[in-house]
Formats: C-alpha cells, structure tokens, sequence
C-alpha cells in the first residue's frame, strides 16, 4: 500500500487538530498557539512529518514500538483476523482462538508460575484490574481488612482514576481527586536526585525498607500489595541501585505481600530479556503488561497471574472486566508481534549488537558539560541536566525548564528523546541498528550542544542553592 503522500497543508490539519482534538498530558491553548506536529507515516526508526522531515524516532513512540514500523505482516495478520473474526467478546462462557494462542503464548514466556492471563486494553486498564485482583484474592481468602496498596512516590501506572492513584506523580493527584483510598506511596530509589551523601547501595537498602516501615506502619493485615516497574520508565528510567530489588523480595515474602511488577515499559525486550523482572531478579505474583506486548501495532494490556493468585480468583466469580477484553484484532496482532520478536531473534540482538553499541553512544555522552550522569539498562537510559556535575546540583529555576529546552533543540534536530524534568530519557525500536544509533548520537549531541548555548547565552546555567 502506498505512503499517504496527499493531505491537507500543515497549518490547515494543525487548525483542524487545534479546533477539535485534546491531547492527552497537554496545554491544549498552548499547543493551540504554537501547532501540532503532523506525524504523516514511519518505517524502521524514522518517523516522517507533513513537512517532509525524517525524524529519528528515539522513544519507540511512547516506549513501545518495539520491532519497529512499517512491519507489512502485522497489517496483514489484522486484515485476515478482520475478514474472520473482527470482534467477539470473552464474556458469558465464551472465548475465541486469538486469545487462547495469546493467553497461551504470554503462559509459555513469563518467568515462575506466572500462566494465565486477564486482558485488558491498555496498562492504564490491567493496572485497574490489578487493585480490584489483589482485593478480591484476599477477600476470598478472609482476610478482607488486606487492601492497602504500597506504590511509589515518582511511579507511573497509568492515568485513569485506579492506575493513576497507583502512581505516585503529583500532578496527576492534584486533578480528580487521586488518590482513592488504601493507596500509600512510599520514596522512590532515585540516588542521583535524592541519595545526597549516601553510598549507592547504602541509599537502596534505606529506600527499600521505607517499605517494611510502611508495613509496620499500617499493619499488616492490612496491606494486600506493593507495586512497581523494574525501573522506572515515565519516572525518568531510574534504574535503583543494585541492594534495591533483592531487599524488596524479601521484605514481600516475609510478610506475604502480593507483589506486582509493572512491565508495560520493561517487558518484551526493553531490558535484554522477555521482562525486567528476569533482568533484575524479581519474583512477582502479578506482572501488568502493554506497549511491547503488541509493539503498538494494536491497543491491548493485561495481567499476567501466578497460578495461586488466579486459582483464588477463579473459585468464585470476578466481576470485573472489559468489552475489548482480548479482542481478537489485538490479540492476533500481539501473537504476529511475537512471533517476530522470537523468530527474528530480536532479544539476540538487543543483547549482542544494538545494546551494545546503545550503550558506549549514550555513556559517551557523559562528558558533556551539561551531563551529569548516563544510565541504562538494555533499550531504555536517561541522562540528567545539570549545571554543575561534581555537586549533581539542580538548577536555580524552576524544574524541567531545561529539561523542555533540551527536548525542543531534539526536535529542532529531527530527533525524538523525551524529558522529565530535567532527565532526558531514551527508548528507541529494538531493532535500531548502530549505523542508526551513530546518527541518534550524532543529533543527541548537538541538540546538547544547542541547549547549553542556549542556556549560557541566557544566564541560566545556575545551581539552585
């Protein structure tokens, strides 16, 4: 099928898009002021716009493109399941090959006992289903005073009222009332903006018994979960210090707290393996997955249960669930998805040769005067701003001011990295290769370059107090 080269000039679909399209995590009168960018067709890591610019695509979309665009067998694997099944429902004793295959195939990666699979349509979604899971699990088991969920303070879990109460980010809670009830957020292990003079490890194991405090704390007969990603992704990819993970496994099996890892971000290849929690040594009873799952191609989530977990739940009945609850386009898509991650032997790859060669670019750019530290596991890194490196000092103005300077010199330059506040985050497609990931360096370092002048020339390279 042809590119859709023939559309409306730029400002008339930025009109267009400005009049009747809100945008998700926006200012939509400023986005308004300044135009939308007119995203028009990709393929492999390169986006192209309504303006004709080939833009490098350094985020995977939203962490989540994992084999790349433009994959002509994912639209022929939807077209087929469209002409055969294009929707049924998994309610009312009822359920259809592409989930089976699906649910079946997730069964056969997941590490431990994790083997049955609830879907849903988005992370946002399975993270719900999770709050009302690990309830009813100790409810059904009679302990129904154990409903407390422990997340953390900085955490991404998505943003519809349950998942975003789960997260721990303040400017989600300060619209809609977030967070609802039996929702405690404790510190997040992020060393280099709050480990202050603490040694790395010392830092991790003080951050990872704040958790057996809050359960000493509340009681725990009242706490039912703790949940978090391997590392953090929307956070800023904070990637905790190595004491962090073993300390939080034991706190959880020594209290029997249900533990759910977040795998939205880290499953599917992010981390060098099928999930972070093989990455970095985590058992959990629950793992929420998304984005990769499907490599975007479809919108479709899920939770993925350990066989005790799902043995409770199954005994009685669940009332809960979703329309689009394995609907057989996404699943069909998702099985296509990863049959190509397996059969192209992507994992290979991200270990061997793009990881690799990922990792000397982005610790290369360490010795840039506006970067205080590089870090990354696997496919996913961040690189903080600073204006003084030896004191890891924030800037005296208001946070994330140079972060979106740096993000903006990025787009200038036909590159896409993220920022959180002043943390510049990376999660480009798995199967980049390193003559492209050359070139991400090449723009990476001259919208730094750019951003620095940028800020020396207006007096802004100052620590804050």
């Amino acid at each position: 099928m042809p590119a859709i080269t023939n559309h409306l000039p730029t400002a008339e679909l930025q009109a267009l898009d400005a009049a009747h399209h809100m945008h998700p995590f926006t200012t939509n009168k400023d986005l308004a002021d300044k135009g939308a960018r007119i995203i028009t067709r990709a393929k492999g890591v390169y986006l192209h716009d309504s303006e004709g610019n080939e833009i490098l695509d350094g985020m995977a979309g939203l962490w989540c493109v994992n084999i790349g665009y433009g994959r002509e067998e994912m639209a022929e694997v939807a077209a087929r399941q469209m002409r055969e099944l294009p929707f049924y429902n998994t309610f009312f004793m009822t359920t259809h090959v592409p989930a089976i295959a699906l649910a079946q195939k997730i069964a056969e990666l997941a590490p431990g006992d994790l083997n049955q699979v609830f879907f849903a349509g988005s992370g946002s979604e399975a993270n719900d289903t999770n709050i009302r899971m690990v309830r009813t699990y100790w409810a059904m088991k009679g302990k129904p005073t154990k409903s407390i969920i422990i997340s953390r303070k900085n955490a991404y879990h998505g943003s519809s009222v349950g998942s975003g109460s789960l997260g721990g980010m303040t400017p989600m809670h300060e619209q809609g009332g977030l967070p609802i009830p039996d929702i405690h957020h404790i510190n997040q292990p992020n060393w280099w903006a709050e480990g202050g003079g603490m040694d790395p490890d010392a830092f991790g194991l003080a951050r990872a018994q704040e958790l057996e405090q809050a359960i000493l704390e509340h009681g725990e007969d009242r706490i039912a979960a703790f949940i978090a990603e391997p590392i953090q992704g929307a956070g800023g990819v904070i990637i905790p210090p190595a004491t962090y993970w073993p300390e939080i496994q034991r706190i959880c099996d020594k209290y029997e707290i249900l533990l759910i890892a977040d795998e939205v971000i880290c499953g599917f290849g992010r981390t060098g393996n099928w999930f972070g929690s093989q990455t970095l040594g985590i058992k959990p009873h629950i793992m929420t997955i998304a984005k990769g799952l499907s490599s975007g191609y479809q919108p479709i989530g899920g939770s993925v249960v350990c066989d005790e977990v799902a043995e409770v739940i199954g005994s009685g009945e669940f009332n809960h669930g979703y329309t689009y609850s394995g609907h057989p386009v996404a699943s069909a898509v998702a099985l296509e998805n990863l049959r190509i991650l397996q059969e192209e032997h992507v994992l290979d790859h991200v270990r061997d040769v793009a990881g690799p060669a990922l990792h000397e670019m982005w610790h290369g750019l360490s010795d840039h005067p506006l970067v205080g530290e590089t870090t990354i596991v696997g496919m996913m890194g961040s690189l903080a701003l600073t204006p003084h490196k030896e004191s890891r000092a924030k800037f005296a103005m208001e946070a994330g001011t140079a972060g979106f300077m740096c993000r903006e010199r990025c787009f200038a330059n036909n590159l896409v990295m993220r920022h959180v506040y002043d943390r510049m985050v990376i999660s480009p497609p798995l199967i980049i290769n390193p003559d492209e990931i050359k070139e991400f360096g090449r723009r990476a370092r001259k919208a730094l370059d750019e951003c620095h002048a940028q800020l020396k020339e207006q007096d802004m390279l100052k620590p804050a107090a």
